[in-house]
This record gives structure tokens, sequence and C-alpha cells, in this order.
């Protein structure tokens, strides 16, 4: 079974935006969710990662038709059983205090999207949800604005992992996993007990699952979500029968891979149409379009060898618009914005010039414009791209300001006013480093935004967060790096605290204004902690240079920069530099460990989850074999004579465990295949061997990242714990 990464709203709210409903209303039901702070969480007023817990998670907006309201996922969390329950949510934009609850928590409903029903014309809310118990599978449902008329409209065996209804609501696609071939010995030689997986070739496995023969398809259908006999889904196609490929594409499976245009005739979708160890060393996916009037299918970017993702069609459907990559093995290349005439097959680089990333692409309702989101200096803005007519180039305008990330958005056009007028209305998701989530509605006029929703109200009014400052660091080099510090909310300037620096993973993943519930620094503060954050080397947001210089120098430059960042904060009389640690994830494990024994003892103490130990070892590990080529510089048996992997190899963070000297803390998860727990274990092993204070935490049903709610809790538990002992004592 294919893993679904569909990005729900997961929420734990006591209250909406003005209180009005209350999960333990109707139609919530008598489910126990731990939402309510206790009176001693109350009075002691300190972010953990119990009350972390407690959080609200709101999922993004989705804005109707007409702009007036606003759908979104919450689910709440029962520590006891480890498990989460999602419902749907609505609120009118002018008036937040008015959301309401649509279903209630006996499922995990979720991919909320406003529909019409075909028949009468009527609004409705199409989602998937689980609703059956434990061992149902996720089927398609509708139900009215007003709660009312919920039903199932499938069943389809296997269930459905994500789904998209056409304008007109008379066809849907959807996604369901489809056995093309068998690597199963219980198949191929009827063995039922044998448990042999056998393979030809590479990828075997992918992020978090073993390849078993079975790929994401998609489907299209004709929908009647009023029909008499129950059955709302009819006619279903595989519009990619026998195909051993996945679409949308692992690992993710993103639903905003596949488009319908406007008409409700033809299908957009990214596919990766390589197998082997050639899906292994390339990231070129393409886009392609389905015709359903003769079932044919081209591609629309073939030529084009990096990324190519996520179509949206144009209001009048002659242009597709889409994010792109230029290079076939750097899965963290610049995302450009790309338009293409459907006509005439003629493509236009639209952000060409713009130093940053486009993502979440929405075209203006008269189609002369594209709003997306963009990463600038450690934050995530609004931006309108006006496209080019004429001998007028296409321009680029930032639209927002401020220290903060918006992480998606939704636009509506309504009509308003004499002669047709639309006036845009936009509600998006935005996060800061001290604010989970929230809805927030933009006046495109100004950049000014109102927030809407205040799920997470009664944890901010009864918990400290520290001050974040924005500073800017020299490296060595004499380049600027913007460096965010967050202090323990109860900070005094004449006192000395113990201080952590924190090496971002990715490794190209931007250290921006962004909440998580894994890698909180908000938590790590209110724990009595200074944390100093860099946007060393190798993250966007800075240019394309900054980004590109950490690809075959993991031990040059970005390590410097953190060094330059941990030493700068350190000239502050309120940092103890006797009491510094060292932590981070994946590339950030990779700089903890290469910082173990590269560091002239400037830290007292190490925590590294999932990173990478031995770079030999690793590359005959991983997966995705285009990231360490392209990162590493090559392969390792192409030493000597490849320069770039000669230095990649050569600093390999075990080449160093004798100059290893601190504690460390080291973090794993069974399931990780992009960083398999192996490499945890040799580092773990060596600093055993070296008489090392260290401590194994690994986890049997975790991936590359801890999800779990109670796993949550025993790697804070830990993490916490190792720095309590070795920082604080």
């Amino acid at each position: 079974m294919k893993r679904l990464m569909t990005m729900l709203g997961i929420a734990t709210a006591t209250l909406t935006s003005c209180g009005t409903a209350q999960p333990g209303d109707s139609p919530a039901g008598n489910v126990a969710l731990d939402t309510a702070l206790t009176a001693a969480e109350k009075e002691a007023r300190v972010f953990t990662p119990e009350v972390m817990w407690k959080m609200g998670r709101i999922g993004n907006g989705a804005l109707s038709t007409d702009g007036t309201e606003v759908l979104y996922t919450l689910t709440y969390y029962n520590m006891g059983e480890n498990k989460g329950y999602t419902s749907l949510w609505a609120m009118p934009v002018e008036e937040p205090g008015k959301a309401r609850q649509i279903t209630n928590n006996t499922g995990k409903d979720n991919s909320p999207a406003w529909g019409i029903d075909p028949k009468t014309g009527e609004s409705c809310i199409y989602f998937l949800s689980t609703r059956g118990g434990d061992d149902a599978t996720q089927q398609l449902w509708r139900v009215q604005p007003d709660g009312t008329g919920l039903r199932r409209l499938s069943d389809v065996k296997g269930g459905i992992t994500g789904f998209g209804v056409s304008p007109k609501g008379d066809k849907i696609w959807y996604t369901a996993d489809v056995q093309v071939d068998s690597v199963s010995s219980a198949d191929i030689y009827g063995m039922k007990a044998s448990k042999a997986l056998i393979y030809d070739d590479l990828m075997e496995r992918h992020w978090d699952t073993w390849e078993d023969g079975a790929y994401s398809h998609i489907f299209v259908a004709d929908l009647n979500p009023s029909a008499a006999d129950g059955n709302g889904i009819s006619d279903a196609r595989d519009i990619m029968p026998g195909e051993p490929w996945d679409a949308p594409t692992a690992p993710y499976f993103e639903m905003s891979e596949v488009a319908w245009n406007h008409a409700g005739t033809q299908v957009a979708y990214t596919c990766k149409k390589l197998t082997g160890y050639e899906y292994s060393m390339s990231t070129n996916s393409d886009i392609y379009l389905y015709d359903l009037s003769d079932g044919s299918t081209r591609n629309l970017t073939d030529g084009m060898p990096g990324y190519d993702k996520y179509p949206v069609f144009s209001p009048d459907d002659s242009r597709l618009a889409w994010q792109s990559m230029e290079r076939a093995w750097n899965e963290s290349d610049k995302d450009r914005l790309f338009v293409m005439d459907l006509a005439t097959g003629a493509k236009s680089y639209v952000t060409n010039g713009f130093d940053y990333n486009a993502a979440n692409l929405r075209w203006s309702g008269d189609g002369k414009s594209i709003y997306f989101i963009a990463p600038i200096e450690a934050t995530h803005q609004l931006c309108r791209a006006d496209l080019a007519t004429g001998d007028r180039p296409a321009t680029i305008t930032v639209l927002t300001a401020g220290d903060h990330d918006y992480t998606d958005f939704s636009i509506a056009f309504p009509t308003t006013g004499e002669g047709g007028a639309q006036q845009p209305v936009v509600v998006a998701a935005k996060t800061t480093l001290s604010m989970a989530p929230e809805l927030f509605a933009i006046d495109l006029a100004n950049g000014k935004d109102t927030q809407i929703t205040f799920i997470n109200k009664e944890i901010y009014d009864h918990v400290d967060m520290g001050d974040v400052q924005k500073r800017w660091v020299t490296t060595t080099d004499g380049k600027r790096m913007l460096t965010w510090v967050i202090l323990p909310p109860d900070f005094d300037s004449t006192k000395q605290y113990p201080t952590l620096l924190y090496c971002q993973g990715g490794p190209q993943s931007v250290v921006s204004q962004r909440w998580s519930y894994r890698w909180n620094f908000q938590l790590m503060a209110a724990q009595g902690y200074i944390v100093v954050a860099p946007n060393r080397r190798g993250l966007p947001s800075f240019g394309q240079e900054w980004l590109d210089q950490i690809s075959g120098d993991y031990s040059g430059q970005n390590i410097r920069d953190y060094l330059s960042a941990i030493d700068d904060v350190s000239k502050e009389p309120w940092v103890d530099i006797e009491r510094r640690g060292c932590v981070g994830a994946s590339y950030g494990g990779y700089s903890t460990f290469y910082l173990a024994g590269h560091s002239d003892r400037r830290f007292k103490a190490f925590i590294a989850h999932c990173g990478m130990f031995n770079l030999e070892s690793f590359y005959g590990e991983t997966e995705e074999l285009w990231f360490p080529t392209n990162d590493l510089g090559g392969a390792y048996w192409e030493r000597p004579g490849n320069k770039v992997a000669d230095r990649s190899y050569a600093n390999s963070p075990h080449l160093a465990v004798n100059d290893w000297y601190a504690p460390i803390l080291i973090i794993t998860g069974a399931k990780d295949f992009r960083i398999p727990f192996t490499q945890s274990l040799q580092a773990f092993t060596a600093a055993r061997a070296h008489g090392i204070p260290s401590r194994l935490v690994y986890f049997e049903d975790e991936g590359h990242q801890v999800f779990k709610p109670q796993n949550s809790l025993v790697w804070n538990r830990e993490f916490f714990g190792w720095l309590e002992k070795y920082l604080k004592h």
C-alpha cells in the first residue's frame, strides 16, 4: 500500500475564533479529547510538550466561489489512544465568530472541497473520510454546508487516496492504488508463509515504504452526488492502465499535482515515468494532459529535465501554469513559474530574473496575473506576477511584508459592483516562530492581514512565549547571514543561559518563521535555553547562489557559517559559553556529527536525529540516488579523480570520531529509508567504543520524522532530559 501524505489540517482546539462552539457540543459527539489545560499548566505558564499536543492544528482554508465562507479542517488528539480525530469546519470570512462544525469526530475527515450538485445546482462539500471504524477504508463523502445531508458516495476497493471534482460538478478524478505487478515470494511461488520480497532493480523502497508492486493511479468517473441508489461515482476509468509509476508522485502523493480544466474536459497531472536505476538518479517529472473525449495523453514538458509539478489552468483554459526546476538531479533547484500556451505549445519563464522560488500558484480571475508564495529572507510572502503582454515583460510584485510565513492561501474573485468588477478575497494560513498556523484575511490593496481564526487562544493566554530577535551575522567570507535568536520567556539580560546551536536539515530548507511540532524553538526556549538558528549557506530565500553553495561542500562554508552564528551570539553577556549545545536532524544531524569532531570543543553536549554519519555507506543505503550524487559530487567509487567527491568523502563525520569529546544523544527511526537507522547505529557504536557518554533512542514505528503523539512525548522527554543532564547540571 502506498503511503498517502495528504495535507491535513490537524487540531486540538478547545474553541473556535470566538468560542462559539466547543468540541463536546453537537455534532462533535462524546469522543474524549486532550484539549483542556490543567490548573497546574495554567499556573505554571510554561510551554511544554504536553501543552503543545493540546494545541489546535488548523488546515489550510478553502474559500467558496463567492468568497464569503472559508472551509477548513481541525483534528483533535487523544493521547491515551495515540490518535487524532479530524472534522470539517466552515466560517463566514466577515464574521469569524460564527464558525460552525460541519462533521463530527467519527472519522478522519480530510481534503474538503466546495462543490456544486449538478442535478440541483446547490452548493455542497466533498471530503474524504474513514468513517465506519478503524478498519474502514477512506471513501468519498458529501455533506451540505449546514452539516445536513451527510452521505457516502463511493465504495472503491482499497479506498480513495485523493480526489478533484470538476468545476461543473458532473465528473471527478480520484486516485487509488492499483496492483501492477508483484514482488512477493508468496505470490511468485505460491508459498503463502514466505515473507520474501524480490527485486531486480532500484528503487526497491522509498522514504518509508518498501515497493510492493502497487502504484497510485488516477481515475476519471461520472459524479452524481444525489444518486438514488447511493452510488455517486460511476463509469470509472483508469487513465494510466498498466503503467508502473505513481501519479501523483511518490513519496508525498500531493493532490495539487493533479488539476481539472474549467470545462471539465481535460486533466493535467504530474508523473515521473521512469523506472529502476534511472528513476533513482533523476527528478525528471513531467506534466501530462489527458483528454476525456478520446482518452489521449500527451507530455507537455517533454525535454524539461527537472521537476515539473503542480499544474493550474488559466480561467479560459487556454494556458497552463506550473512549477519547474531546471536540473534533473537537484531536488532543491529554483522553483520557476512557467506558463504554456496550450494551442501553440509556447512556454514562457515568468519569474526569470526573480531570484526566489515561486510556489502555490493561483490565477487571477481575468487570467492576466498569477499569485504565488515566495521565500524571501527567511520569511514567506504573497507575490503577484503580472504576465507579459505585447512589448511589456512580466513583472513581479511582492504584496506582503513582515516576519511571518504564509504557508498556503485561497483566493476567490466574486463579481461586485457595476461593470462586473472583481474584488479578490484572500485567506491565507500564517505562522510565526511564536504562533501555530491560523487563518488570516489579506487585503491585496495594502498587503495587511487580519486574523480570523483563534484556534489556540486559550493556550496563548496561559503560556509565556520568548522574544524572537532578528540578527544579521557577518560570516567568515564577509557575507551577511540572518540568524534567529529565541530567548527564554523569563529572559533576564543580567543572567547567563545555556545556549543551543540549531543545525537545519534539508540540507536546503529555509529556517523561516514556520511553526514546527517536532523542532519547536519556543518549546526549547521555554525550558530555559537560548536558541541560535542561523540561515547558513545552502538555505533558500537569499538567492540561488546562496542556496547552491552547499552542494559538494557539506563540510565547508556552511559549517563555518554555523560557527560564525554561535560565536557572534556568544559575545553577549547572557550566553554561558560553558553550557552550549549543538542539535539537529537529517543534514542537521550530519552537521552535529561533524561538529562533534570539528568545533574546537565549543559545545558541551550534542543531539543528532537521523543524521548522516558515514557518507560512503550512506550512498549505498539511501534510495533517491540523485540526492547524494548531486550533493556529494558523485558516488564514492568515483574516487580518486572526482575532486568534489574526494572532498566530500574525505570529510565524512565518521573519520573524526577520535576527536569526539562530549556526550551525544542519537535518535533514529526504523522506517527511515532516506537516512537509514544504520547510520545512527554506526555513530552510537563509535561513541561507546570511544568512551563517550551516549544514548541511542530507536523508534521502531517511525521514519525520518517522529509523528505519533506518544512517540513525540518520548522524543521530547529524551531531548530535554539529555540537555538537562549535560547543560543545566
